[in-house]
Formats: C-alpha cells, sequence, structure tokens
C-alpha cells in the first residue's frame, strides 16, 4: 500500500487540505493511505489550537487523512527547523510512509532541493557571516546567502513561507537519511496568514453574498477561517470546512482569541524570570545577550505587547520571541527536547488507518501509543515527555469554557471513524 506523510497543524482543516491529500491520492492512487501528523493543543504561532487536538483529529479524518499522529508541543511551538525535524522523524518510524506532501509557492520540489542544498553547504555559515554583519534580519541574510551559493532564483524562494518550511522538510529528510520521497502540491489562493477581505456592493441576501464570497475566494487559509469564525461568520466559512465539520467545529471551539484569557498569568511568569531562566529555553540567544534583554523587558513592561517590542532585535523577531514567551509559560526548557519523538501517539484513524496501525506493530521503530494506558509503560525521556505533554494539555484547557477537569491526556483516546 502507498503511504503519504503530511505534517500539519489543521488549525482547523479546511478545503485546502483536503485539496492536499486528493492530489496525493490523484499522483499515488485512490487506494493511497494518508497519515498526518498533526500538532496538538499548541501551535507555532504561540497560540492556542482554534479546538482540542482530538476535535482537530476528528476533522481531518472526516476531510479525507486515515491515520493521525501527534506532533509533541516541543516541536510544535519551534521553529520551521525543528517543526519539521521532528514531524518528519515520526513519519520515518513509522516504517510505513514513503512518501512526503507539503504545500509550495513555487510548486517545484527540484528547485527547492537545491535551496535545502545550499543552506546544508559546507560554505553556507561563512556566505551567511557577512549579511549578518551587515545588520540584515537573519531571515534576509539567510536568504542573500542562499542566492550568493546557489543563484538569485533558487535563494529567493525562501522569501515564501511555505517554500521555506518546505525547504526545511526537504533538509529533514536528507538529516534523517530517509528514503521518504517528497512531492510539493502548489498552494493556491489566499496566502498563509493572509486575511481575505471581502467587500459586496449594494444590499445582498446572506446566500447570495456567501455564493460571491466562495466565488471570489475559492481558498482560504486557516488564518482566515479562524479570523471569520472569530466574528461569528460560520456560514460564510461552511464551505471551507469537511462536510459536516460545522456542527463539531462549532461545540468544540475556543472563544477566540483565547490566548488572552491567560495574559495576565503569562505576564505574571515573564515578570519573574531571570536572566538564567530565559537561557534556559530552547534557541534563546544566550550568546548574544538575549536572555538579559528579556530579564529587563520582563521586568519593565506592563503589558505582553510592551515586552515584545521591548525585547525584539533584527534577529530576534516578535513571533519568535512569542514562542519563548509560550515555552516559558509551559515550563519548558531545552532540555525537554529529546533528539527525536520517542514514540508515535495516535490521536485518531479510520478503518484504513485501523490496517495501517496493524501493518506497524512490525514496522515501527518507537513504541505506538493507541491508548492513554500505554504511556504508562513508557519509561525514561518517552515517560518524561509524556507527562510534559499531559501538563501542555491542562495549560491548554484553561482556554476552554467550561475549564475541563484535568488530566484528560490520560484518559481520552484516540477518536475511532
Amino acid at each position: 500500500m502507498k503511504t503519504v506523510g503530511i505534517v500539519a497543524e489543521y488549525n482547523p482543516f479546511h478545503s485546502g487540505h483536503a485539496r492536499q491529500i486528493a492530489a496525493a491520492r490523484e499522483a499515488l492512487g485512490e487506494e493511497c493511505a494518508v497519515v498526518a501528523v498533526m500538532s496538538g493543543g499548541w501551535t507555532q504561532q504561540a497560540d492556542c489550537a482554534i479546538a482540542d487536538k482530538w476535535t482537530r483529529a476528528r476533522l481531518a479524518l472526516m476531510g479525507g487523512a486515515d491515520l493521525v499522529l501527534e506532533l509533541p508541543t516541543v516541536w510544535a511551538c519551534s521553529g520551521a527547523e525543528s517543526f519539521a525535524r521532528g514531524g518528519v522523524s515520526i513519519l520515518e518510524d513509522t516504517g510505513m510512509v514513503d512518501t512526503l506532501s507539503f504545500g509550495s509557492e513555487c510548486g517545484d520540489v527540484e528547485a527547492l532541493k537545491k535551496a535545502a542544498a545550499a543552506l546544508d553547504s559546507p560554505d553556507f555559515p561563512a556566505a551567511l557571516r557577512p549579511f549578518l554583519e551587515q545588520g540584515l534580519t537573519f531571515a534576509a541574510a539567510r536568504q542573500r546567502a542562499a542566492e550568493a551559493l546557489a543563484g538569485e532564483r533558487i535563494g529567493s524562494l525562501l522569501r515564501r513561507p511555505n517554500n521555506n518550511l518546505g525547504v526545511e522538510y526537504l533538509r529533514a529528510l536528507r538529516a534523517l537519511g530517509s528514503r521518504i520521497q517528497p512531492m510539493t502540491v502548489l498552494r493556491t489562493g489566499a496566502e498563509h496568514n493572509e486575511m481575505a477581505v471581502f467587500v459586496a456592493g449594494g444590499p445582498l441576501s446572506r446566500e447570495e453574498r456567501n455564493r460571491l464570497f466562495w466565488e471570489r475566494h475559492p481558498v482560504l487559509s486557516a488564518t482566515s477561517i479562524r479570523m471569520h469564525l472569530a466574528d461569528g461568520e460560520w456560514d460564510l466559512m461552511e464551505p471551507y470546512l469537511p462536510a459536516g465539520g460545522r456542527e463539531i467545529l462549532e461545540e468544540h471551539t475556543l472563544s477566540l482569541p483565547a490566548l488572552e484569557k491567560m495574559r495576565w498569568a503569562m505576564l505574571a511568569r515573564i515578570r519573574t524570570m531571570t536572566a538564567a531562566d530565559w537561557a534556559a529555553l530552547p534557541d534563546a540567544g544566550g550568546a548574544e545577550g538575549l536572555p538579559w534583554r528579556l530579564e529587563h523587558a520582563g521586568r519593565t513592561c506592563t503589558s505582553m505587547d510592551e515586552f515584545l517590542s521591548l525585547a525584539k532585535t533584527k534577529r530576534y523577531t516578535r513571533a519568535r520571541l512569542a514562542r519563548l514567551v509560550l515555552w516559558a509559560w509551559l515550563g519548558l526548557t531545552a532540555t525537554d527536547v529529546p533528539e527525536k519523538p520517542p514514540y508515535l501517539r495516535v490521536l485518531g484513524c479510520n478503518k484504513r488507518g485501523r490496517e495501517l496501525l496493524r501493518a506497524m506493530k512490525r514496522t515501527a521503530r518507537v513504541p505506538v501509543l493507541t491508548k492513554p494506558a500505554h504511556a504508562r509503560g513508557l519509561d525514561g525521556e518517552g515517560r518524561r515527555l509524556f507527562e510534559l505533554e499531559a501538563r501542555c494539555t491542562d495549560l491548554y484547557d484553561l482556554c476552554l469554557d467550561p475549564v475541563p477537569a484535568p488530566g484528560r491526556e490520560w484518559t481520552t483516546g484516540p477518536v475511532i471513524l
């Protein structure tokens, strides 16, 4: 059985994700199985997901995935390189996945391979240094260095977020010595993180407005969908969700923006942190003196927005700093990140997914957790990581209304369709 892997947040699963799955089956055959590695409650944007991971796994299964595995928080809330490495490691360790599918703005996997090779070149550090010394941001310096090594056309691919993430998937495959073959799907429609704007001229019925919106925006980003749902535009967004998905998501979605409920707790946390506390976080810029800057910003700010403004530098953007704040609030440190995920956690599956799981009993290279009780049999870093994930879920649940009783990680089994 051909098996394709996809790494995603599915926040929430939408028509663009369904098209990616359809494209994989068109290329590999309708019987191709789809394994999705999905973030849990916390996302790369240092925010809580729109719904808990079991609800989002159900939507993914309804949209065409066969098996949903969890990308643990320590990788899900990281930058592109770590996010990709964690997701690809999980796909590799299933022993079943032969193809990795990802979206990109260029739709050219060979060009992205050239960009990945430039970043992995032994000449890259020397090419990067002069651009950093010129005061460019790290992202801009990285792109310029890639252009110097591989040409302007290849280096310029790194300007686009999905190209960039695709390059990191390719680098992860190479670093792991994986036999998984990459394929990329051309992204069309709304850009990642781009708000779709629609202004109707003249009085229109709700049905007419919704129809015109759909014609203008056949594909929306997950960010746009979340923004519309936060404004109560459920009728407008329903066509972008899997059939029957609205009812499930409407019942289980957060009251957006949910993280606002936690802002004062997060501010209290950063006000008490020392430079040593900040230095213990991953990617904390210890060699560049960032922990001292973070301590000072935490001691003087009166809001989270002010903290990010005081602390940001050309190398450390607000997005990277927001991830550091989330890590601090969740109580995570650099020592909590294993070299790779030590288990495969099943969040949901359908009939074909159950067939995959039976096969994975022979092929998986790490333990497969199909029920919470299996986690109690873990030891070492596997047990520590699962306990950490349980804490992250308990803190995520504080964003829900009403707040569930703690301990759901130990009692909630996979979604079965």
